[in-house]
């Protein structure tokens, strides 16, 4: 290791992120100036990375947990050669800038992963890691190893502090992940003071009673740090924490104190900071020639060491043609066998759940790369996959089944990170109320552009005796006000399997799918070509007149219950339709808008949740056949009747 250069390209990371904080006028410099050693020896001596093919597949992942301290990020980004220009970096947190004020996969070459969200990044790290240990199971033959790459991710005790991460931290461990390696930048100060405030966990212990290993050493000694690696790496049976002790804003004239965390640090302090660093004082956006010509010089062991792999890869190819065909299959997202999505005629009773359950075994047949489980709810759930890959583990890399255990936070972001390392297609499942656990995840999913599968049973009041803490009712609503997230709500089992198919449809956006405990008839579709109309967000179920007295918009089991009420209405002509996909819907044009919803006198909305979001399709607040309240523990037919949420109830609203 050439310990100057790798010196020379902290000091830059310091002398780039400072200037470019203080030119924004914000941003946190407490990270980038004390971390700067463990991203140079990272990238320039232990990252086996291509900055000219940020995409090759098996490159090693870096994942910035604490992202706040995305100048930390940038900045090695683009002293290693990836598409980050000087000027990029000159416009940090500006609108438009390719160096955002927190990491935003798509947005920036080389960021492998959204953070920010704290704690988030090594759960996405988690899923990462999982992946790459999938992937190898599956491809690497006895002869060529063309899977074998390593996560990195770096955490602060921000991250170390939430949830998620000792979630995500706790099931890697009980999987054994042992090619995850976490740097742990201890500098024991957050934006309230010192840690100690609120913060005084024995890590080490915590992490060791994960099942991890744990490694110490200094942030400044560069040489330790990439030994600490390598002792990490001889034993690939646990992950490993390493806890390198830092200084908050090393060289900052208020350095060590929550001062240097989250503000620049005043042009009179950047002034000082770098006299104290032995930068030159009066230069901005100062890079140390030995850092460009250091990296210079590398690229070409990077190139080398990308093309030795294409050898290995094609060689691989040539001797495995059907595995290379199947790689290309899960890599590009194609079929990779046959199975004709479930059928079933009008009279069936089952539940929704019932239905998703047969989809994603039809799913699960066509597309072998499509992995996931359930928050301990696999039977509840109906996200038992029968093949014979069985359940993922650290001694059965081929499972498909990921028990996730309760944990639905850790669940969500995981599944984010499997999706964000390629090749797999991740879905996840729990009760539909229990979507509030993993909210934060699935928003920055959605963000990330991410095509994750959320199956969320339970989907209502319907839920019974399990009460008002079971029993959604604001969760519809919370879910479509997310933008990117398409939220599907099927009236019966064959619009569940639809529903299935377009959520493999996805490619840029998370699909949430919500489906009842309580079995529903499956009902004849006035529209003969509803499995297209659908796919723009409702359909016609009965047709009424194109002039119904009323049209009843619902959505999921209010569906059967909308028919069931129109045939206790006389003299009424009444059209019901199938909102499967509200937002959707809203997107159309006002053509097909009109067209669906006809020239009603009269609109009545008709869902087992609140009303927020329908009140522009009704002329009267009667016609919200809604429920804005939370609901009872007994019998679902009892709820129902004490909710006065039933057809005879919604008859009534009909007849007024």
């Amino acid at each position: 290791m050439d310990t100057k250069a790798i010196e020379a390209v902290a000091l830059s990371i310091r002398s780039l992120s400072m200037d470019a904080i203080q030119k924004a006028n914000s941003g946190h410099p407490g990270l980038p100036l004390g971390a700067a050693e463990v991203a140079a020896v990272l990238y320039g001596e232990l990252l086996k990375h291509n900055p000219a093919d940020s995409k090759w597949v098996d490159r090693d992942r870096f994942v910035l947990s604490a992202g706040h301290g995305s100048m930390l990020l940038y900045s090695i980004l683009h002293l290693s050669g990836y598409k980050v220009s000087l000027d990029d970096i000159k416009s940090f947190r500006q609108i438009g800038s390719k160096c955002p004020g927190h990491p935003e996969y798509g947005e920036t070459d080389g960021v492998e992963c959204t953070s920010g969200p704290l704690g988030q990044g090594i759960a996405a790290a988690v899923g990462m890691a999982i992946a790459e240990t999938m992937l190898a199971a599956r491809f690497n033959t006895p002869k060529h190893t063309i899977v074998d790459h390593y996560t990195y991710t770096l955490v602060g005790e921000g991250c170390l502090e939430e949830g998620v991460s000792s979630e995500a931290s706790s099931l890697a461990g009980n999987l054994g992940l042992g090619k995850l390696i976490v740097f742990y930048d201890e500098n024991k100060i957050s934006i309230d003071g010192n840690t100690d405030i609120t913060f005084t966990d024995d890590i080490e212990n915590r992490y060791l009673s994960y099942g991890w290993k744990v490694l110490r050493g200094s942030m400044y000694n560069v040489g330790e740090i990439a030994d600490l690696v390598e002792i990490a790496k001889r034993d690939t049976s646990k992950p490993t924490l390493i806890i390198l002790k830092s200084v908050i804003g090393k060289g900052a004239p208020k350095q060590g104190t929550a001062d240097v965390h989250g503000a620049p640090l005043g042009e009179e302090g950047c002034k000082s900071a770098k006299t104290a660093l032995g930068i030159p004082s009066d230069e901005q956006f100062w890079v140390a020639p030995e850092a460009y010509k250091y990296f210079e010089e590398k690229r070409t062991e990077w190139a080398k060491a990308e093309e030795n792999w294409n050898k290995t890869f094609a060689e691989w190819a040539k001797e495995n043609p059907e595995l290379a065909k199947k790689w290309d299959a899960y890599w590009n997202h194609k079929a990779t066998g046959e199975c004709e999505s479930p059928s079933y005629k009008v009279g069936d009773k089952l539940a929704t759940r019932d239905a998703s359950g047969k989809s994603l075994n039809c799913m699960a047949k066509r597309y072998e790369w499509l992995v996931g489980g359930s928050a301990d709810l696999q039977g509840p759930n109906k996200t038992k996959v029968a093949d014979d890959d069985g359940v993922y583990s650290k001694t059965n890399r081929k499972g498909r089944t990921i028990e996730y255990g309760i944990r639905e936070f850790a669940m969500s972001q995981v599944m984010s990170g499997i999706n964000l390392h390629g090749g797999l297609r991740a879905f996840g499942a729990t009760f539909l109320v229990f979507s509030d656990y993993l909210r934060p995840s699935l928003r920055v999913a959605a963000l990330s552009k991410l095509p994750n599968i959320y199956i969320f049973t339970h989907d209502s009041i319907y839920v019974g005796e399990d009460g008002p803490t079971h029993q959604p009712v604001e969760t519809n609503a919370a879910l479509r006000c997310i933008p990117n997230v398409q939220f599907l709500r099927p009236g019966d089992a064959e619009e569940s399997a639809v529903a299935w198919e377009m959520a493999l449809e996805s490619t840029n956006h998370p699909v949430c799918m919500a489906f009842t405990r309580q079995a529903i008839t499956v009902y004849e579709k006035a529209d003969k070509d509803w499995k297209n109309t659908v796919r723009k967000g409702a359909y016609i179920v009965q047709e009424g007149t194109k002039n119904p007295d009323i049209t009843i918009l619902a959505t999921g089991s209010e569906v059967e219950m909308s028919l069931n009420a129109a045939k206790l209405v006389s003299g009424k002509n009444i059209r019901v339709v199938s909102v499967m996909d509200k937002t959707l819907f809203e997107k159309q044009d006002e053509a097909f808008q009109k067209e669906i919803i006809g020239n009603a006198k009269r609109v009545v909305v008709a869902e087992a949740g609140v009303s927020f979001g329908w009140e522009k399709y009704v002329s009267s607040k009667k016609d919200l056949f809604t429920i804005d309240r939370f609901g009872e523990s007994g019998p679902a037919a009892k709820v129902a009747e004490d909710l006065k949420f039933t057809s005879a109830d919604l008859a009534k609203v009909l007849k007024g």
